[in-house]
């Protein structure tokens, strides 16, 4: 690599100290967002992806390491290989909030019913149980549903607009009754529903 960059004019100063530091931490960018993405579609059940993404993960982390140690009294190197993990965790993280991939269970917990969120969760026709329970200070009521990420933001807010204080929970669901939830709906238009959402 080194040679061609040099044969193209490029002074070898600035290939060490400037060139080969980018180039690591743009590969380090690519492989820790992957990593990210590889995580996220293991806890979701995505059984044929994630090992394709592991491949791609491991193989530009080889790249970026065997740079690493032919440069390994650069400095600059190591600056590269952090500031691209760094970066890559935020780009990651960034793609995973785009996607909004999997599903999340939500609990929402108030001192009195909420008739009006039980309307609006039989409109968007959320699976949902609402049940009386007993809490530190008495009775309350509480609310579970299991919903699409892509529609919690939409239903955190018609929460926080019906009862500011109202106290919710939230956690990522692995896997849910495919009869009772239709998770195969998402399946066939998996890809054109990453592209549609990466271009936003």
């Amino acid at each position: 690599m080194q040679e061609y960059f040099l044969n193209l004019g490029i002074p070898k100063e600035v290939f060490d100290y400037l060139v080969m530091p980018l180039l690591i931490f743009m590969a380090r960018i690519m492989d820790v967002s992957i990593n990210t993405l590889r995580i996220m579609f293991v806890l979701s059940g995505k059984k044929n992806i994630a090992p394709i993404l592991g491949f791609f993960e491991a193989m530009i982390w080889l790249l970026a390491i065997g740079q690493i140690f032919q440069n390994i009294n650069n400095p600059m190197s190591y600056v590269g290989y952090a500031g691209g993990f760094a970066m890559g965790t935020f780009v990651g993280m960034t793609i995973e909030e785009k996607l909004a991939l999997g599903r999340v269970l939500v609990r929402v917990i108030t001192p009195t019913p909420m008739p009006e969120l039980i309307d609006y969760m039989k409109e968007k026709n959320f699976r949902f149980t609402n049940v009386g329970a007993e809490g530190r200070y008495g009775k309350v009521n509480l609310l579970f549903t299991v919903m699409k990420r892509e529609d919690l933001k939409e239903y955190i807010e018609m929460v926080k607009t019906l009862n500011d204080k109202a106290f919710y929970t939230i956690e990522s669901v692995k896997r849910v009754s495919e009869d009772d939830l239709n998770v195969m709906e998402d399946r066939p238009r998996f890809t054109t529903k990453v592209w549609s959402r990466l271009r936003k």
